[in-house]
């Protein structure tokens, strides 16, 4: 089997040019909400919100409708996960920066970064935990924390931690360095073992 059929094969299996298609969607539909006139705290919410659903459609395609006999035969089985998820990590960014190019996003390429990779890493501490199909929750989960940050910093009192990234200043270091720890613990334990197989797989 060629390297291209390999990845090929195991992009269709993962569900990757759905979730390529949902990433560009999302970009499409912040850059329609960002020509819209919102006030400082619905504009601080919005990228958030794109950025989750992003994180979702990443870490549903760490699931696999195989199981076992894909893990015992899949020698390259770690090299092509860390492949999907940096390459539809990439595009996410690279997607949502676009989509703020030239218009109003609140907190810039650095928030988008930062925020991205830290609910990345959620769905893959997840997708890990409870398997693909339930890897959204993670995100989902930490979105309404985050919106939470986003509300006590805008109308007091501010929540300081670095846990709660998306309330951080886009350029704060403490926030960067969560959010990314976090990240690399979802790539590692995904790489590695996977997203957790249901019950009877």
């Amino acid at each position: 089997m060629t390297a291209a059929r390999l990845v090929r094969l195991h992009a269709v299996s993962r569900r990757v040019p759905v979730a390529a298609t949902v990433i560009a969607a999302c970009a499409i539909a912040l850059r329609i909400a960002l020509r819209w006139h919102w006030d400082a705290y619905g504009a601080l919410q919005l990228p958030l919100i794109f950025e989750a659903a992003a994180a979702v459609a990443i870490t549903v395609t760490t699931g696999s409708l195989l199981g076992d006999p894909e893990r015992v035969a899949g020698r390259r089985l770690p090299f092509l996960r860390l492949v999907t998820v940096l390459v539809l990590a990439a595009l996410a960014v690279g997607a949502l920066a676009g989509a703020g190019y030239g218009g109003h996003l609140a907190g810039g390429t650095l928030a988008v970064l930062r925020n991205e990779a830290g609910l990345t890493g959620i769905g893959l501490l997840s997708a890990a935990a409870f398997g693909g199909g339930l890897a959204w929750s993670g995100p989902v989960g930490y979105l309404v924390l985050g919106v939470y940050g986003l509300y006590a910093r805008w109308h007091g009192p501010a929540l300081t931690t670095p846990w709660i990234w998306p309330a951080r200043a886009p350029g704060d270091l403490g926030a960067a360095i969560c959010a990314g720890l976090v990240l690399s613990c979802g790539i590692a334990v995904i790489t590695v073992r996977g997203a957790r197989d249901p019950v009877g797989e």
